[in-house]
């Protein structure tokens, strides 16, 4: 039974990404932190010439201003971030909690990732001023994907030193 305890941590985490995503966006706009916190005007030069498209708007300095631009990547890095820990809590919880092997585990833990980064997607759109977006579930997909590039390098990594002992 103490082994099934592993399972918390997952769940735990998905109630936390549902909370969040719960949430309408005006309740998670950061934008009024950094610009009472930061004066980021120094990056304009930088980065003001970066323009591109996603879910149908422009993403640039000029369209959102600096703090909007900033906030933007620290939206989508969180989303990469964030399903790269799902990905290794339900890692562990099938190494922990079963016998099996750490291919299978792998792929079982990216593919659970995966449909609850699709689940959380479809359940933002019943929430205000939130819309699904299958770009965001390719940017979870990519922090799931790392998850499992960062499992099989440190196990790659502990092999080597193992087998140099």
């Amino acid at each position: 039974m103490k082994k099934y305890i592993y399972w918390l941590l997952p769940i735990g985490w998905m109630g936390i990404i549902f909370y969040s995503s719960h949430q309408p966006y005006e309740k998670q706009d950061i934008k009024p932190f950094l610009s009472d916190t930061f004066n980021l005007s120094f990056l304009e030069p930088l980065f003001g010439w970066i323009a591109f498209n996603y879910h149908h708007s422009v993403v640039s300095i000029e369209t959102r201003g600096v703090n909007g631009f900033i906030e933007f990547f620290l939206r989508k890095g969180a989303h990469v971030t964030v399903f790269f820990i799902l990905c290794i809590l339900f890692y562990l919880a099938w190494r922990k909690s079963s016998s099996l092997p750490i291919y299978p585990a792998v792929i079982i833990s990216f593919s659970l990732t995966v449909a609850y980064a699709i689940l959380d997607e479809f359940h933002q759109g019943f929430t205000p001023n939130r819309t699904p977006y299958a770009g965001d579930v390719i940017l979870d997909s990519f922090g799931a994907f790392l998850a499992i590039v960062a499992i099989l390098g440190l196990r790659r990594i502990r092999r080597r030193r193992t087998d140099r002992k």
